[in-house]
């Protein structure tokens, strides 16, 4: 089939401590902005020891952008100065909006075994949105669509459309598209996907092979990055392969980042950065109106 995307880059993630001490592993983060454009972070969370996540992230804010935390075995504790909390757990998604500015807190917790499996992605939201209302959304696994798209391939749709069905994420303004895969040992397919947007895998099983040849293999936390093109092929290694699959519109705009807030200019940075350190920093209470 004509017009495959290629792998442009494979990035191999990074150990980095972040909260009150969590180890994780970044996939990629801010010194790779015009390459992955709209998205700006990916990090692994994953361990199966409790010493190396239990600390958690205490209060922290974020202004200008998305968080979107998915949640594979383990669960996670989460307030936020919306008056939300809750927790999500084993196939659950936490998608934040931050607009504006919201303060918040993410606590995990492993499994019975102590094993903790969970991922997170910032996805920046445009000039034009930056500071819009804040909003929260918890989704439940069981709202998230599964679907065969071939016999051994199984695709949950979180955000976006696969063979007429949506993911239960509507009403975004970034235009993306998360999808989980899941393949049998030896599956093969073609995916097509929109011309012009960033796309990229991370696996967080398996191995996988993402060109005509199998001339070059993707294994568990390593990320591929895709050139442009209509089609992605991807075929599983004898073990079986799951990963998440993004894919994102460019905003094709300036970024100003500095720690939890992502904006377009220093100067709207300072100004964050000042209305966080004198109490202005949140733009509306509990009941969403304006202060």
């Amino acid at each position: 089939m004509s017009n495959i995307r290629k792998i442009r880059q494979i990035f191999n993630s990074t150990p980095v401590l972040e909260g009150a001490g969590v180890h994780l592993n970044r996939v990629f983060g801010n010194s790779h902005v015009s390459l992955f454009d709209p998205f700006l972070l990916l990090d692994d969370f994953s361990s199966d020891d409790p010493g190396k996540y239990l600390a958690g992230f205490p209060w922290h804010p974020h202004r200008g952008i998305e968080t979107v935390t998915f949640i594979l075995e383990g669960e996670v504790e989460h307030m936020d100065s919306l008056g939300n909390e809750g927790v999500i757990s084993g196939g659950d998604v936490q998608w934040m909006t931050a607009g504006s500015g919201i303060i918040h807190q993410e606590m995990p917790h492993g499994d019975v075994s102590g094993k903790l499996v969970g991922l997170q992605l910032w996805v920046n939201l445009p000039a034009s949105h930056k500071m819009m209302m804040p909003r929260y959304r918890d989704v439940k696994s069981g709202d998230i669509p599964r679907i065969e798209i071939s016999p051994g391939i199984e695709v949950r749709i979180i955000c976006g459309t696969m063979n007429g069905t949506d993911g239960p994420v509507k009403d975004i303004v970034t235009e993306i598209e998360y999808m989980y895969f899941t393949m049998n040992q030896g599956s093969d397919y073609t995916y097509k996907l929109k011309p012009g947007h960033t796309v990229f895998a991370y696996l967080t099983e398996g191995q996988c092979y993402f060109d005509e040849n199998k001339a070059q293999s993707i294994r568990k936390g390593q990320l591929a990055l895709f050139s442009d093109g209509e089609n992605i092929r991807m075929k599983s290694d004898q073990s079986g392969v799951s990963f998440i699959l993004l894919s994102g519109r460019p905003l094709n705009e300036p970024v100003a980042w500095r720690g939890p807030i992502v904006m377009n200019t220093d100067n709207e940075l300072r100004i964050a950065f000042t209305e966080y350190n004198n109490g202005t920093f949140l733009k509306h209470r509990k009941d969403n109106s304006q202060v």
